[in-house]
Order: structure tokens, then C-alpha cells, then sequence
């Protein structure tokens, strides 16, 4: 939905490209959206490729987005809480403290 709103224009071969599926894929996943209402497909008027649209969210596709990039928001701080209490539990283990961890670190590059 993010992109549809940025660029409604965009193809559905520009979508599969940016995201990294299918043409297929990009194609269904859009008209699912159109589907269940969240965006209006919309013919160009001027153009001589009658094959061009445009993607507007509507009203309901804007609220839906939202919804979905605060549950993502949400869902992303309960992820980063568990790795802090990971890592904790983890320097914890090996008996080492905030300063002594980062020292053990400086230097290290994982690969």
C-alpha cells in the first residue's frame, strides 16, 4: 500500500521488482487490495495505453494502513525488547557488564 500511495502509477512489474516476487505475485496481491476495497484501480483518460491505471487508497485502505504499520510498529518493539533481554541475559551469563561487553565487541565484525 505504501507504494501504491507513493507512486499511483506505479506497475505491477515495478511493484514485483521493488518488493522481489513475481510479476504474478505483485498482480494478485494488488487486486486483492482492489478487492477488499482498501484501493480504487482507475483508468488513465489521457493515455493511449488503455492497459494504464492509477491506484488511489480509499479512505478504508488509509485507515487499514495505518492500522497495519502500528500493529508492525508494535510488533517490532516487543522484537527489540526480547533481543535487549537476550543480550542481557546473555553478557549476564558470561559475567559481564555493560562497558566490559562493549570493550569485548570493539574490534569484532561477524561475517
Amino acid at each position: 500500500m505504501r507504494l501504491l500511495q507513493k507512486n499511483p502509477n506505479i506497475t505491477t512489474r515495478e511493484i514485483a521488482k521493488i518488493v522481489g516476487i513475481s510479476n504474478g505475485s505483485a498482480y494478485y496481491c494488488v487486486e486483492a487490495l482492489v478487492d477488499k476495497g482498501f484501493v480504487k484501480l482507475k483508468n488513465f483518460t489521457k493515455s493511449q495505453n488503455k492497459a494504464s491505471y492509477l491506484y488511489e487508497l480509499t479512505p478504508r485502505g488509509i485507515r487499514e494502513r495505518a492500522v497495519l504499520t502500528i500493529k508492525f510498529l508494535d510488533r517490532k518493539r516487543d522484537e527489540y525488547s526480547d533481543q535487549k533481554k537476550e543480550i542481557s541475559n546473555l553478557e549476564h551469563e558470561l559475567g559481564l557488564n555493560d562497558q566490559e561487553a562493549k570493550k569485548s565487541l570493539d574490534g569484532y565484525h561477524a561475517y
